[in-house]
C-alpha cells in the first residue's frame, strides 16, 4: 500500500487500519517538507511490526531523507543508476521499470526488486509477455501505478510477485474497517489463495 497522508494523524489512522487488515508493507510518499523525516521516523518507531518504506523518490535528496528517517527500503518510479548506487547495502531501492531494456538494466545493476510502473495502462498480461524474452532470474516484480483492489488477483495470476495499491486507496476507506469494503474482501481473497 502506498499512502499520501496529509498529516501524521491521518497516517497513523491509515497504517493502524491497514495493519488490522493484515497488510505488512506500507509505503509513505516522500514530500519536500522539512517535517517529513521526523514524522516518518516517529511512524517507523510506532509500528515496529510493519515494514514501512519511502515512496516516490526521484532525487538524491529524497533518498537521503528516506535514509535519515530510518526506512529499510525506498521505491522510485524511475530507473536511475545514481540512485541505485547511492542506496547502497543499507537501504534497498526498488526502481521503477517499464520496458524490457529497463528490466534488463535493473537486473544487470543487481536490483533484486523492481516496480513495474505505471502498471494499469500496460494491462495484467504485460509482465507475462515480457518474461519469456528476458529469460530466468528476473527481479522480484511489484506492479504499481493506477491499480485498485480488484486488480490485485489478475496481476498476481499474470505472474507478478506483488501488487502495490496507492492512488486508488483513499485513507478514509482504510480507516473504515466495518463492513465488507474492497480492502477487507481483497485480504480475504489473498488469504484463501495462499491457504
Amino acid at each position: 500500500m502506498v499512502l499520501r497522508p496529509s498529516n501524521p494523524q491521518q497516517a497513523v489512522r491509515a497504517i493502524t487500519a491497514l495493519a488490522a487488515l493484515g497488510v505488512h508493507h506500507v509505503e509513505l510518499a516522500w514530500r519536500a517538507d522539512p517535517a517529513w523525516v521526523g514524522e516518518c521516523r516517529e511512524l517507523i518507531q510506532a509500528f515496529p511490526g510493519l515494514r514501512l518504506g519511502a515512496a516516490s523518490l526521484c532525487s538524491a535528496a529524497a533518498l537521503e531523507d528516506a535514509r535519515s528517517a530510518g526506512f529499510s527500503y525506498a521505491v522510485s518510479p524511475v530507473l536511475d543508476r545514481d540512485l541505485v548506487e547511492q542506496a547502497g547495502p543499507d537501504l534497498v531501492l526498488v526502481p521503477g521499470v517499464m520496458t524490457p531494456t529497463e528490466v534488463h538494466q535493473a537486473r544487470a545493476w543487481g536490483c533484486a526488486l523492481v516496480k513495474l510502473f505505471p502498471a494499469a495502462p500496460l494491462g495484467a498480461s504485460y509482465w507475462r509477455r515480457l518474461v519469456p524474452p528476458l529469460g530466468t532470474s528476473l527481479p522480484f516484480c511489484i506492479a504499481a501505478g493506477g491499480l485498485a483492489a480488484g486488480d490485485v488477483l489478475p496481476w498476481l495470476e499474470a505472474g507478478v510477485d506483488a501488487v502495490a495499491l496507492g492512488s486508488s486507496l483513499r485513507v478514509s476507506e482504510a480507516s473504515e474497517l466495518d463492513g465488507e469494503g474492497p480492502l477487507r474482501s481483497l485480504v480475504a481473497s489473498l488469504t484463501a489463495r495462499s491457504a
